[in-house]
C-alpha cells in the first residue's frame, strides 16, 4: 500500500513477544495510515487485560491508540489491509519457530500476541545467521505457491492441448498433477487422444503405480464405449508387455488390464439402466472435484481422489438387439426371433454373454492364420493359389459385424474379392494385400448387418454380352438382397464346420471372370450398349490425340515372380470400377472398396511409432506453411509378430518401374507425364521434388536405413514414398552401420530435378532448410513421441543409451540459420557422393535382385 508502512525492528519484535499488552501500542503506534473521509465520532474500546489475558479485541475497522488519546476512526478497507500487512510480517516469526524446532508461536488475534500458547515460556530468540536460512525457506514456499498457480492457469487455458497433457504426464512427479491430466482425457477428443494411445499404454504398463491410476480410468471408460478401442488396447497392451519377463509379464498391470478387456466385463450397460441416468456430451470433461490434488492453488498428492464413480458404465453405447447378428453363442442365436430391447430377461442375457469382440477377434486370426500358413510354401505361385483358396473360403463367413481398422468411417465387410489378392515381395515371409468389399453404415457396432447374397448368382454366367450385369437383372438382385438368409450369425459365419460341404473355387489365372475380366473389354462392351449418339469438338479431339502422343502411360507384364506388380500399378479408380462392376454388393449406394497389408513374424511396433512421428511433422509442417509432401500410412499392431498396414495405393516401387521399363527413372517419368515442358510433367517433377525433400528430412531425424529402391514408392503423381521403417535410430541392418549417408539421394533422382545447375534443386534445398527450422521450433512434440516408448522397451530402435540424446542432437538447436543452411549443403552433397548407398544398391541386386 502507498500510504501504510510497516517496519518492524527486532528491538520491537523481542518487545513484541515479551509484552502482550503493550503489542498491541507498539505495532499499531507504527502505522502512518490516512485520515477517514468519513466524519462523526464512534464508540471505540481499548482492549483491556487482565493477568495478561485479553478479554476482548477491538473490531477491524476501530484501531485505538490509547485509552486518554483522541480516536482515530479510519476507513473499513484501508483497515483490513493493513491487518493483513502485519500478518504477512508476522508468519516470518511462525516460520522460523517451525525450521528452528522452537515452542509453537501466539496467537495473533488482530494483530496482537497472546501468550496462552507458550505456556509462560519465552520463545527463543534468532540470530541474524539463522534468519537467512528460513528466508530461503519462505522464498521457495512462495516460488512453489505461485508456480503452482501458474501450472493450474496454463492446465485451464485454451493452449493447453493432448501433446502437452502427455508431456506432463510423462514429467511429472506430482500425483495430483497425474491425476488432474488423467480427468482431463476426457475433455480432448477422441481422434486426438488415440494418436497417442500407443504412450498412454507404454507409461500405464512400465511407469509407477500413480501414472497408471491416473490413465486408467479413461481406458475404462473408452473400452466401455467401442469395441474397437477394446481390441486396439488389448493388442497394444499385449504386445508392449511382450518386453517384459515372463514372469513378471504375467502379474503386470498391462496384462491384468488385457485380460480385463478380453473377458468383456467393460460392456455397456442396458438400455434400461441408460434411460435412468442421460449421457453427458463427450465434450465435457468431469468435474475437477474428483482430483482434490488439483483444487485451488494446491497439488498435494491424494491417490484415490482422481478414481472415476462407477457410474461411467451408463456412459456408453449398447449394442441392444444387433448382438443377436454376431452372437457365437448358441444361446443368442437361439433368441433370434425374439425382440431383445423388448425383454428385461433378454438384456441380461445379452449382458451376460461374452461376444462383444468375438467377430473381429475371430476375423483377425483368420487372417493372421493365413499368413502364417503361406510363410511355409516355397514358391510365389503356390502361395498365390494358396491365399485365392483360403480366401475363398473366408468370403463363405461374411457378412459380419467385421470391419477394418485403418479405415476413417464405419463399415461392414460384406465380401473379399479373392482373385484379386496377390503375394508381396518378402524374402522369408509371406505378407500379402487384399481388397475388401464393405458397406458404410452409421455405427458398425448398433447398425444392422447387410444379409448375405450368394455367390453362385454371379458365377452363374461367364458369358461376355453379359458382364455388365453378371447374368442379374436390377430386379432380380433387388430381390436376392432381401430373400438371401442372413449368414452373418456366428455359428454360420465363423464356425468351419461346414467348410468341408463347400466346393473350393480354384480360380485359374487366365480365366476371364467378372473379377478378373479386362476394363478394356469392359469398356468396349458399355460403349457397344450404348444407344443415344455422342458428340465431341473437334477442338477436345485434336487436345486428346496430343495428350496421348505426348506420352502412353506403361502397363506392367504379369510376373510370376512378383504378381504384385501388376495389382499396385493399375489404377485405383479402374480397379474399384471393375470390382464394383463384378460385386453381388456392387448395386447398394454405400458399397465401398478398401485394401490392407496383412503382416504376420514382423514386429510393427517400429513402425507404429516411425508413422507417429511422420504423421507429427506433416502437421507441423502443414502449421508452418512449409510445402513438403509426406504420406503417413496407418499402422494396426495386433502382437509383437504380427499386423496390419494401409496401402498407399496408385504407387509401384522404383525396382518394379525399373524392371517393368527397363527405363532410367527420368526416361520413365517422360513416359508416364509427358515431355520437359508439359504442365502434367512440371507438376510431377514438382510433387516429386517436395516429397523427395520431406522424405530427406525423414530419413536423417530418425536414421532411417535399408533404403534399396524396393522400400521407395513412386506414385502416379510423381511424389514418392519410403516405405519399411524397420531399420531406424539405432538399427541397421545386421546392426553393421553400412549406410552412413544422411539419406538416400541418387544421381538419377538429381536428374529428375533438373540437375545440379536447375532451379528445382535449389528448391528442393531451400525445401531442406525450411523444413529443418520448421522441426525444431516444434522439436519436444516430435522427442516426447519416442522417449515415451523408449521407456521399458527391448526394441531395436531402442539399442544403446544415447538414443535420444542423439535424437535431439540432429536437430541443431545451437546452430544459426545461416549456420543449417551451410549444414543442409553439406549433406546433400554427401548423400550425393555417398559411395556406401552405392555400395548397398549392388549388394541388394546381387543378393535379392532389387534394381
Amino acid at each position: 500500500m502507498g500510504d501504510t508502512e510497516l517496519e518492524i525492528s527486532p528491538a520491537q519484535l523481542e518487545e513484541l513477544q515479551k509484552s502482550p499488552s503493550a503489542s498491541s501500542t507498539s505495532t499499531t503506534s507504527s502505522l502512518s495510515l490516512p485520515s477517514s473521509p468519513s466524519s462523526g465520532p464512534r464508540p471505540s474500546s481499548s482492549p483491556s487485560t487482565s493477568e495478561g489475558l485479553p478479554t476482548s479485541s477491538p473490531p477491524l475497522d476501530v484501531i485505538s491508540e490509547g485509552v486518554g488519546e483522541p480516536i482515530l476512526v479510519i476507513d473499513t478497507e484501508v483497515a483490513k489491509k493493513a491487518c493483513q500487512e502485519v500478518l504477512q510480517k508476522v508468519k516470518f516469526l511462525k516460520a522460523d519457530g517451525e525450521v528452528s524446532s522452537a515452542s509453537s508461536e501466539p496467537v495473533l488475534v488482530n494483530g496482537t500476541s497472546h501468550p496462552e500458547s507458550t505456556n509462560g515460556r519465552k520463545p527463543p530468540k534468532i540470530s541474524e545467521e539463522e534468519a537467512e536460512p528460513l528466508k530461503n525457506v519462505r522464498c521457495r514456499q512462495k516460488n512453489n505457491s505461485s508456480k503452482q498457480s501458474l501450472l493450474l492457469r496454463l492446465f485451464e487455458s485454451k493452449l493447453f492441448d493432448i501433446s502437452m497433457a502427455i508431456s506432463y504426464l510423462y514429467n511429472s512427479k506430482e500425483p495430483g498433477v497425474q491425476a488432474y491430466i488423467g480427468n482431463r482425457l476426457f475433455s480432448f477428443r477422441n481422434e486426438d487422444v488415440d494418436f497417442y494411445l500407443p504412450q498412454l499404454l507404454n507409461m500405464y504398463i512400465h511407469m509407477d503405480e500413480d501414472v497408471g491410476d491416473a490413465i486408467k480410468p479413461y481406458v475404462v471408460h473408452r473400452c466401455r464405449q467401442s469395441i474397437s478401442f477394446s481390441l486396439q488396447c488389448a493388442w497394444l497392451l499385449g504386445a508392449y508387455s511382450s518386453d517384459m519377463h515372463i514372469s513378471t509379464q504375467r502379474h503386470s498391470r498391462g496384462t491384468k488390464l488385457r485380460k480385463l478387456i478380453l473377458s468383456d466385463e467393460l460392456k455397456p450397460s442396458s438400455q434400461r439402466i441408460r434411460r435412468e441416468m442421460p449421457q453427458p456430451p463427450p465434450s465435457c470433461p468431469p468435474p475437477l472435484h474428483h482430483c482434490q490434488g488439483m483444487s485451488g492453488h494446491s497439488l498435494s498428492p491424494s491417490k484415490r481422489t482422481h478414481q472415476r464413480s462407477k457410474s461411467d458404465a451408463t456412459l456408453s453405447i449398447s449394442l441392444s438387439s444387433n448382438l443377436k447378428r454376431t452372437a457365437s453363442n448358441p444361446k443368442v442365436e437361439a433368441c433370434q426371433d425374439e425382440d431383445l430391447s423388448s425383454s428385461s430377461d433378454s438384456l441380461e442375457l445379452e449382458a451376460g454373454t461374452p461376444v462383444r469382440l468375438t467377430p473381429q477377434r475371430e476375423f483377425i486370426k483368420s487372417l493372421m492364420g493365413i499368413g502364417k500358413r503361406l510363410a511355409t510354401l516355397p514358391t510365389k505361385e503356390q502361395k498365390t493359389q494358396r491365399l485365392i483358396s483360403e480366401l475363398s473360403l473366408l468370403n463363405h463367413k461374411l457378412p459380419a459385424r467385421v470391419w477394418l481398422s485403418t479405415a476413417a468411417f464405419d463399415h461392414h465387410v460384406v465380401r473379399v474379392p479373392h482373385t484379386q489378392a496377390v503375394v508381396l515381395n518378402s524374402k522369408d515371409k509371406a505378407p500379402y494385400l487384399i481388397y475388401v468389399e464393405v458397406l458404410e453404415c452409421e455405427n458398425f457396432e448398433t447398425s444392422s448387418v447387410p444379409v448375405r447374397i450368394p455367390e453362385t448368382r454371379i458365377r452363374s454366367t461367364r458369358s461376355v454380352e453379359n458382364l455388365p450385369d453378371c447374368g442379374i437383372t436390377p430386379d432380380q438382385r433387388a430381390s436376392s438382397f432381401s430373400t438371401v438368409p442372413n449368414y452373418d450369425n456366428d455359428d454360420e459365419a465363423w464356425s468351419v464346420d461346414d467348410i468341408g460341404e463347400l466346393q473350393v473355387e480354384f480360380p485359374e489365372i487366365h480365366t476371364n471372370s467378372c473379377d478378373n475380366i479386362s476394363q478394356f473389354s469392359v469398356d468396349s462392351i458399355t460403349s457397344q450398349e450404348s444407344k443415344e449418339p455422342i458428340f465431341i469438338a473437334a477442338g477436345d479431339i485434336r487436345r486428346r490425340l496430343s495428350e496421348q502422343l505426348a506420352h502412353t502411360p506403361t502397363t506392367f507384364k504379369r510376373d510370376p515372380e512378383d504378381p504384385s506388380a501388376v495389382a499396385l500399378k493399375e489404377p485405383w479408380e479402374e480397379k474399384v470400377r471393375r470390382i464394383r462392376e463384378g460385386s453381388p454388393y456392387g448395386h447398394l449406394p454405400y458399397w465401398r472398396l478398401l485394401s490392407v497389408i496383412v503382416k504376420c513374424g514382423d514386429d510393427l511396433r517400429q513402425e507404429l511409432l516411425a508413422y507417429q512421428v511422420l504423421k507429427q511433422l506433416q502437421i507441423i509442417w502443414e502449421q508452418e506453411r512449409v510445402p513438403l509432401w509426406i504420406k503417413p500410412y496407418k499402422i494396426l499392431v495386433i502382437s509383437s509378430d504380427s499386423g496390419m498396414i494401409e496401402p498407399v495405393v496408385n504407387a509401384v516401387s522404383i525396382h518394379q518401374v525399373k524392371k517393368q521399363s527397363q527405363l532410367s527413372l527420368l526416361d520413365y517419368f517422360r513416359q508416364e507425364h509427358g515431355d520437359f515442358n508439359t504442365e502434367e510433367f512440371l507438376t510431377a517433377q514438382r510433387n516429386f521434388v517436395q516429397s523427395c525433400a520431406g522424405y530427406c528430412l525423414i530419413c536423417y531425424l530418425l536414421q532411417v536405413k535399408d533404403r534399396h529402391n524396393g522400400n521407395i514408392l513412386l506414385d502416379s503423381e510423381g511424389h514418392i514414398i519410403h516405405i519399411d521403417f524397420g531399420f531406424i535410430l539405432s538399427s541397421s541392418p545386421r546392426n553393421l552401420g553400412f549406410e552412413t549417408s544422411a539419406f538416400k539421394l541418387t544421381s538419377e533422382f538429381v536428374d529428375v530435378m533438373g540437375g545440379l545447375d536447375g532451379d528445382m534443386f535449389n528448391y528442393y534445398k531451400m525445401l531442406m532448410l525450411q523444413g529443418l527450422i520448421a522441426a525444431r521450433k516444434h522439436m519436444e512434440k516430435v522427442i516426447q513421441i519416442v522417449e515415451i516408448m523408449h521407456q521399458g522397451s527391448q526394441l531395436p530402435c531402442f539399442h544403446g543409451s544415447s538414443t535420444i540424446r542423439n535424437l535431439k542432437e540432429r536437430f541443431h538447436m545451437n546452430l544459426t540459420e545461416e549456420q543449417l543452411q551451410v549444414l543442409v549443403e553439406q549433406m546433400v552433397d554427401g548423400s550425393m557422393r555417398s559411395i556406401t548407398t552405392k555400395l548397398y544398391d549392388g549388394f541388394q541386386y546381387l543378393t535379392n535382385g532389387i534394381m
